[in-house]
């Protein structure tokens, strides 16, 4: 809980994080990966190790770049529904969120410079399915189902917590209440469809001006994930209030939608030097987009790229 209650990434500076955890593991680690769920790598020692190596590659870019970045733990569907399908009882599902805080923890006492904080964020994924806003719940039914992970995560060394691939605004605000509830800073990242909008047809700006309104202007900072920039690019307004309240992007490297993704047997990894530049353009027209990471189909050479473009001075 080092920068709990002051986060480093919202001094405007630019802050990396990782790319696309699961399909790095998956497609180009072959790794067996059921229900895309990396924190079961915990269970065995190759799978920690593995995991290990994934955040040290990242780490070291970020210590060369002398650049922040952010730890997100390998949790996004270490929550009950997916823990169920898995196989996990509840006490052992917070073992596992507990296990992967300590291991991120772990390697910021090792490897944490004053050029480099690391920020460790207990990473949060839909109850559902994050392409489809299906059995959509209440706020406060998302807030209750929510509130195991995140006081989890607050009785860890987290920072943090994030809130990925959200498609609808309830179960965001559910997720921002548990967090208020346990004093826990919170970032919702939401997911668009290739229109720009959540998969319920909400568009970005009201789907964050409502959770807002709805939590006292709860979460830290905003963050879409899981999309390209061409997706969501022209749904951007510049003037807007509700712009200011996104800081960080994780774009996907495919253009693919969400359908196309989930029938996909190959891994899809686009350009990255496209993907840099896009990041860029994004940049020079929201400065205040400066948490930069990826997505599906992305690795450290994406990151890396995304920064090269993203580091020179704006124009």
């Amino acid at each position: 809980m080092k920068y709990r209650h002051a986060l480093p990434q919202l001094a405007d500076q630019i802050f990396l994080t990782d790319g696309g955890m699961e399909t790095t593991l998956v497609f180009i680690q072959g790794v067996e990966l059921p229900y895309f769920a990396a924190f079961d790598q915990l269970c065995i020692e190759p799978g920690r190790q593995r995991l290990q190596d994934y955040y040290v590659d990242y780490i070291s870019l970020a210590k060369l770049a002398q650049r922040g970045f952010i730890l997100e733990s390998p949790t996004w569907r270490a929550n009950r529904d997916w823990g169920i399908k898995l196989g996990y009882s509840g006490n052992e599902l917070a073992e596992k969120n507990g296990e992967a805080i300590a291991m991120l923890a772990s390697l910021r006492n090792r490897h944490e410079t004053l050029e480099t904080p690391l920020v460790i964020s207990g990473c949060i994924g839909p109850r559902g399915d994050g392409y489809v806003a299906d059995n959509k719940m209440s706020a406060q039914q998302a807030h209750e189902y929510h509130r195991e992970q995140v006081r989890t995560f607050a009785e860890t060394e987290a920072d943090m917590v994030t809130a990925m691939t959200i498609n609808y605004v309830e179960e965001a605000i559910g997720i921002v209440n548990a967090a208020q509830e346990a004093n826990m800073p919170v970032v919702i990242s939401f997911t668009t469809e290739t229109d720009g909008c959540l998969p319920t047809g909400e568009s970005l700006a009201g789907a964050i001006t409502r959770v807002d309104a709805e939590t006292n202007t709860g979460p830290a900072y905003y963050m879409i994930n899981c999309a390209h920039p061409e997706h969501f690019r022209d749904q951007l307004k510049e003037s807007e209030p509700w712009m200011n309240r996104i800081r960080g992007v994780r774009a996907n490297a495919s253009r693919k939608s969400h359908a196309e993704l989930d029938e996909s047997e190959s891994l899809d990894r686009g350009d990255p030097t496209e993907l840099g530049q896009q990041y860029r353009e994004l940049r020079d027209i929201f400065p205040n987009i400066t948490v930069l990471g990826g997505c599906c189909g992305t690795d450290l050479e994406h990151v890396e790229a995304i920064h090269e473009h993203c580091c020179r001075p704006l124009r």
